[in-house]
Parts: structure tokens; sequence; C-alpha cells
């Protein structure tokens, strides 16, 4: 184990930096990419990178940089959309996994910002794996999301269910990254999973997502937006059990005849080395109860707003996790009043300081 090399992209990000920790703390040498770009804070995501060992004056674009904290970790500014300088990093490296989970996230932005999904989410996806073709990578896993389900009304979401109606751009250019990923699997022999995840939060959370809002409204005694006046469901996964399960995917690549399992057998997919999964809490909550468990860890009431369902918001999710369990193990996952409180406790103190 502690002569493999993986790449993981997005790792100034909420999970890739979890994610990074986690494979290091394993025995891997890992090369940690990530563009930084401004959907968010900046300066979050370069505490993220200290807390790793990578300061900020250290960073340099295309240049790698070593961890002060970890000897087995480095760190590269380096944008996906960089076909050139992405071909130097492979040539020069000798990755045996690429773990891609950089993209332009978040539903709701992608109504207003198409084009930063269009260059992200699949001209780098398409980079990226193209060039892990051309340098026989062993395995490409990378980050879907439980968007790619959209109007499927039919709970749990099955990796075998429809998932061809995504109600957001964001969530369509995932599902394009499945079927991209599908066909360099099928074409060119290239082992690929992808991990379709579920509403991720947890300490150094993205400042867009509900968790991290609502604390925030809540702390600074501001009104908070109750979509479908919380009226929904989501399948909220903490972010050591997302991690957890995508290092099993990492740590042992795709089972035996796992594939053939988990794809109809009349599809192509049964042929190509290529597996789709949901890594979630398997246990959906309502929004207000969600808000309620925040609301029980600060000692507090929210100010609620009561607002109408948002463009691209679906009313449920729900993982169905049995294709995982069976060929990776039970994944045990974190009750929501603990992992609530483990964020706030982070929040409290990052902003402290």
């Amino acid at each position: 184990m502690k002569h493999k090399k993986i790449l993981v992209t997005g790792a100034a990000g909420f999970i890739g930096f979890h994610l990074v920790r986690r494979v290091i703390d394993e025995g891997y040498e890992v090369l940690g990419l990530d563009n930084i770009n401004g959907y968010y804070d900046l300066r979050l995501k370069y505490a993220r990178l200290a807390e790793s060992g990578i300061e900020e004056g250290r960073v340099l674009e295309g240049a790698p940089v070593r961890s002060s904290k970890y000897p087995s970790y480095r760190f590269v500014k380096l944008d996906l959309q960089d076909r050139e300088s992405l071909d130097c990093l492979f040539r020069d490296e000798e990755f045996d996994t690429v773990c891609h989970l950089a993209a332009q996230a978040g539903v709701r932005y992608s109504v207003k910002n198409p084009h930063a999904y269009a260059e992200s989410n699949l001209v780098g996806f398409i980079n990226l794996i193209e060039t892990c073709r051309n340098y026989r990578k062993k395995h490409f896993i990378f980050a879907s999301s439980s968007s790619v389900y959209g109007l499927n009304r039919s709970v749990p979401f099955s990796t075998h269910s429809d998932s061809d109606h995504p109600v957001s751009l964001y969530g369509a250019t995932k599902k394009s990254n499945e079927l991209i990923a599908h066909s360099y699997s099928y074409l060119y022999g290239l082992p690929c999973t992808g991990l379709r995840l579920f509403t991720v939060y947890g300490p150094w959370g993205r400042p867009d997502m509900a968790c991290f809002l609502f604390t925030k409204a809540i702390l600074g005694n501001k009104s908070i937006n109750v979509y479908n006046r919380g009226n929904m469901n989501r399948d909220f996964t903490y972010v050591d059990d997302t991690v957890e399960g995508i290092f099993r995917v990492i740590d042992r690549p795709i089972p035996r005849g796992a594939a053939q399992k988990n794809m109809p057998s009349h599809s192509s997919s049964a042929k190509a080395p290529f597996s789709i999964y949901n890594i979630g809490n398997g246990s959906p909550v309502t929004l207000k109860a969600f808000i309620k468990s925040i609301e029980n860890a600060l000692g507090r009431k929210a100010r609620k707003r009561m607002s109408p369902m948002q463009a691209g918001d679906v009313r449920s999710t729900w993982a169905n996790m049995e294709d995982f369990n069976r060929d990776y193990g039970f994944l045990l996952t974190t009750p929501l009043h603990i992992g609530i409180l483990r964020f706030i406790s982070w929040y409290q103190d990052y902003y402290r300081g």
C-alpha cells in the first residue's frame, strides 16, 4: 500500500480535503490537485490546504509542493481545462489510481451560470479521463451525484432505476460524466467507478450548503429560507461516512463480477469494467427535522422564512445502498445529531480563530 500513488482532484474542496487525509493515513502517496476557483471563499480553501501542511504562500501554478505536515503528500494548483499541463503532470508522475472529485458544484448556481458547469464538469472531465486512457491508469474513480435521479419518484433511489431525467444542469453534467466514463471503459478497457454522492455535510463544509447556511444565519440572528415550506426529504450523509465509502472503492478496485451485477444483462456495460454505486446515509430526514437538529445543537431557534421550491430542486433523495454493501461491505453511518454537533463544533472553533 505504501508504494501506491493516487491523484485526488478537488483536494482544496470539502470532500477532497477529507479524502486526502484519509488516504495519507492509510499509507498512500498522494498528489492533490485543485484550481482553487472563486466559487466560494478562497480563505476557506486555503485554510483546508494549510490544515494539510500546504501553506498558501508556497502554492504556485503547475508546480507541486510538498506538505510540511505529511511527507507523502504534495499539492499542485492546476486547472483541468489546461490539457498541456495535465499531460505533463501525468508524464512526470506514475499514478496507480485517479480519484476525481473536482467539479463545479451547486444545483441553484447552475441555473444562473451554465457555462461554468460546461467548462469544469464536461471539458475538465473529458480532459482528465482522456489523459488517464493515454497513460493507462489502473482505476478511474469519479464523483457523480444523487442529482442524476431528478424526477425519479421510485425511492429509495437505486442505481438500477431511471436516471435519465435530471432537473438541473448540474445533475445533467453528472449524468454526462457517467456516460462518458462508460464509453471509455467499454472502448479502452479503462476500469471506471462512479459514485453517486448524497447531500454531504460536516466540518470544513461548503458555505453554500444547508448546514453551513442555517448555522451561520441562526448564530447571526438572521432568517433562513425554508424551501417548499420544509416539506422535502434529504439523505444527509456525514462527510466521514462518504469518505469511508470512497476509500473502500480506492482500496479495493472493482470486485470480480461487480460490473456485471450492477448493469442490465442486455447492456454493453456488462462487458465493460464499469460500475456505479450510491454512497449515502440510506435514511432520509425532512428539512424541518434537519433544521430542528441544528436548533437543538445551538440551543437557539431559527427565524424561518417559508419559500417556494427552487428551480432545479427535487422533493426527495434517498440512497439504496444494497449494491455497495454487497460489494464493499456494510457502510456504517453517523447519526444526524452527532454529525451536526461535530459540524457546529468545527464552525465555532474556525470562526473564533
